[in-house]
């Protein structure tokens, strides 16, 4: 059996294993979710919510762009406090200062001496974490002292989210507009929402066997963990790191290590380079454009556009933590207010991004198989027509849906879900789907010649371009399997499936494949070996990929089951990252193995960056984050947006800007490349990641953690904490590196654009360089 067809079952064998445990992970999610009640109750019976609240509630709390506003269960935005922490917080202080001036005499709980205040919150605990849920009548009972703290604190969110003076320095606080929820029964129901969640932290689920790993001791009472594994960190109510997410942070480094060992002493034992004889001249010199080829130019600039536009929604987004309801001295709050310009710019992160690798497989497809389709050009052109009505309608519908001008009924098929990174409504996300088969239709019968063709060294990396082409298109279906009132921890579920799996799982392979195969077909790199190299890769990365999409899942309503799983997958995620460096140094030896290659030595040096920041934003920065114990802290803080931009722009972003400049030696390579605004772009954003990462998130992110450890999670992301005048510093120095970030944005708009307004042929013939750079 030769070594690729073993690769192949070997990859297939790992799929198989992997989205199957994967699938059972969720069924164990699904049982163990908290429960939604049919009604809330005193224990004298009166009703405080019922099912129907806590739903509308939702509802309520989706249109106003749910996790763009703040978070739940930390998930979301980052200026807003979490919702969860923040009501349990002050449900806890509120039921405290009742006992206090009931018990104590005293003013406030803060007012008692230590050993009151020690006495009054263990009696707190009991009573929070006690479980009152009956599954019979699906009914939770809450004690008269709780329900009075519940008023109140519900009788504050009210406040906020309507237009009362007495909360306006909050909302301003939090980049709220004033009348977020301007219906009042709207505002009650949201209310119930919000309590349920809080709920969920600081209640413990019923034990099931397999719950206790240590034996029990006589006269002590085991532990047991809320709904969401005692997240948050609230010292009030107990809520501290359980002993599995010790366990399992331990374990997911051993298995770091274990793995970057084993992966150390494959690659000593297997490497070795075999000779290629190089090309005189530029094998792609003299590739045929066809039609279809020529259309995806379009694609490149709408890319562009979008990744502009994405900038300058960040910058207002970053600006709102600092003046809150304004930007600059403009009111922008009443036109675009921080939910929806964060909606747009995280979601214009992914699009700009899958917009240039769709225009590459486009543009890749029939360059690889010399086959133009008929109608190749029309589906192409239909194609890109589509993809801009989703982004205009669907972000119509979310401005609309923010705005409160749609109306509840409307709002999850067609303005605002509320789910960050999945937050365009159900029908565009139906028609984005149908965008995306027709995009694999489009891929997959231009390499078809190829791919039903007889024998060839480069069909198996073809064949791996296909498939992680079908999965791109498929994988797609997993925004479509929730519905308008699906149990959020079902949904967190399926929509990880979409960011991790979609995003960090097959357009990852979908690159490497790329790569492999334009590397190949510039004659640089043996097919054989090439082939090789991308099944190994995928298998690696894939081992970890797959189950490493629980890690997002440790706090949602999840069993100990899954907490184990994805700490020890999530950790092999990084294995091969601690290799980069080899792929890096392998990448510029290709970049400088022939003359004729100083054509392509920008997307080399982009390539070269995808490897630094794969390193830096997904390795490091990705691990610091990623272990249980450390996520339970981290998660929600300014740590996470380190991960989140250095690795999304870092990689994927680097990576799609390096296979449009491959797509554009293609389409403009007979024209004189003047680069000098691509070395400006190239550096400016490096240095400008840099600088937002080590002057602003890294050390923001890092005081917040400190508070979070000594305060508990709500002190951290609580307005008290951040208006202090050093983190208004902090964010201020955002400026220079978004400054320097959006001048290469220009330079690289500029150098595109000089190539279609203002070309100048290129007279020296096409196995020579373009000389120096002008």
């Amino acid at each position: 059996m030769s070594n690729t067809r073993k690769l192949w079952l070997g990859l297939a064998a790992l799929l198989i294993v992997s989205f199957g445990v994967l699938l059972w992970a969720g069924t164990e999610i699904f049982r163990a979710a908290p429960p939604v009640p049919e009604r809330v109750v005193s224990e004298s019976g009166q009703t405080i919510y019922t099912k129907a609240d806590i739903e509308r509630g939702r509802q309520v709390w989706q249109s106003t762009g749910g996790m763009q506003l703040g978070s739940i269960w930390g998930h979301g935005a980052y200026v807003a406090p979490d919702w969860s922490a923040d009501w349990l917080h002050r449900e806890a202080v509120g039921v405290l200062d009742l006992w206090a001036r009931a018990d104590g005499g005293a003013a406030n709980y803060a007012a008692l001496p230590a050993e009151q205040k020690a006495a009054l919150q263990g009696r707190l605990q009991e009573m929070m974490r006690k479980n009152t849920y009956d599954p019979e009548t699906g009914t939770i009972t809450l004690t008269e002292d709780r329900i009075a703290a519940l008023s109140n604190v519900a009788a504050h969110y009210e406040s906020l989210f309507g237009n009362d003076p007495s909360t306006q320095k909050l909302r301003e606080a939090y980049a709220m507009k004033n009348d977020t929820v301007p219906d009042a029964d709207h505002r009650r129901a949201l209310t119930a929402f919000f309590w349920w969640t809080a709920w969920a932290a600081t209640t413990e689920r019923p034990r099931e066997p397999g719950d206790a790993m240590v034996p029990t001791q006589a006269g002590v009472v085991d532990q047991q963990v809320t709904y969401t594994n005692n997240w948050p960190s609230e010292p009030l109510v107990g809520n501290r790191p359980a002993a599995p997410l010790w366990l399992w942070s331990a374990f997911s480094v051993l298995f770091l290590i274990a793995g970057i060992g084993l992966l150390g002493w494959h690659h000593a034992r297997t490497h070795e380079e075999m000779p290629v004889k190089l090309p005189a001249s530029d094998p792609l010199a003299a590739l045929r454009v066809t039609p279809s080829m020529r259309a995806t130019a379009k694609y490149f600039w709408v890319v562009l556009a979008l990744f502009l536009v994405q900038i300058l929604l960040g910058a207002m987004t970053a600006h709102y933590q600092v003046e809150g309801q304004v930007a600059y001295g403009f009111n922008l709050s009443n036109i675009l207010p921080y939910s929806i310009t964060r909606t747009w710019h995280t979601q214009l992160a992914v699009l700009w991004i899958a917009v240039a690798w769709l225009g590459t497989g486009l543009y890749i497809a029939p360059a690889l198989s010399g086959h133009e389709p008929k109608f190749q050009r029309l589906g192409v052109n239909f194609l890109w027509v589509c993809l801009l009505a989703i982004v205009v309608g669907s972000f119509a519908g979310q401005w609309m849906a923010v705005m409160q001008k749609l109306g509840l009924d409307l709002n999850f098929w067609f303005g605002h879900q509320g789910w960050e990174y999945a937050d365009m409504g159900r029908f565009w996300q139906w028609f984005l789907f149908v965008g995306l088969l027709l995009w694999l239709t489009l891929v997959g019968r231009a390499l078809w010649p190829v791919l039903r063709g007889p024998q060839s060294d480069t069909k198996a990396i073809v064949g791996l371009l296909f498939l992680s082409t079908v999965c791109i298109g498929l994988f797609f279906a997993a925004a479509l399997m929730w519905g308008e009132h699906t149990h959020i921890s079902e949904v967190e579920y399926w929509r990880w499936w979409l960011v991790h799996l979609w995003v960090e799982g097959f357009f990852e392979v979908f690159a490497a494949a790329v790569m492999s195969l334009i590397f190949v077909k510039l004659g640089l790199v043996n097919a054989k070996s090439a082939t090789t190299a991308v099944l190994f890769a995928t298998i690696i990365f894939m081992s970890g990929g797959v189950l490493g999409t629980l890690h997002h899942l440790y706090f949602v309503g999840t069993p100990t089951a899954v907490v184990a799983l994805g700490a020890s997958f999530s950790a092999l995620e990084v294995v091969p990252l601690a290799y980069i460096g080899f792929e890096a140094y392998h990448t510029y030896k290709l970049g400088k193995a022939t003359p004729w290659m100083a054509r392509y030595r920008w997307p080399i040096l982009f390539f070269i960056a995808v490897s630094f920041w794969n390193l830096v934003g997904a390795g490091l920065f990705g691990f610091l984050i990623n272990p249980p114990l450390s996520l339970y802290y981290m998660q929600g803080l300014n740590l996470t947006p380190l991960h989140g931009h250095t690795a999304l722009f870092g990689v994927y972003g680097m990576l799609g800007i390096a296979l449009v400049l491959f797509c554009m030696r293609g389409l403009r390579g007979q024209m004189v490349w003047d680069v000098r605004p691509l070395k400006v772009a190239f550096w400016c954003f490096n240095i400008g990641l840099a600088m937002m990462a080590v002057f602003t998130l890294l050390p923001l992110g890092t005081m917040q953690l400190l508070a979070a450890i000594e305060h508990g999670y709500a002190y951290a992301r609580s307005a008290e904490f951040m208006q202090k005048p050093i983190v208004d510093m902090l964010v201020w120095m955002r400026v220079p590196g978004d400054t320097v970030f959006s001048v290469g944005a220009v330079a690289l708009c500029w150098f595109v654009l000089r190539l279609w307004v203002a070309p100048k042929r290129e007279l020296a013939t096409a196995g020579q360089t373009e000389g120096v750079d002008r």
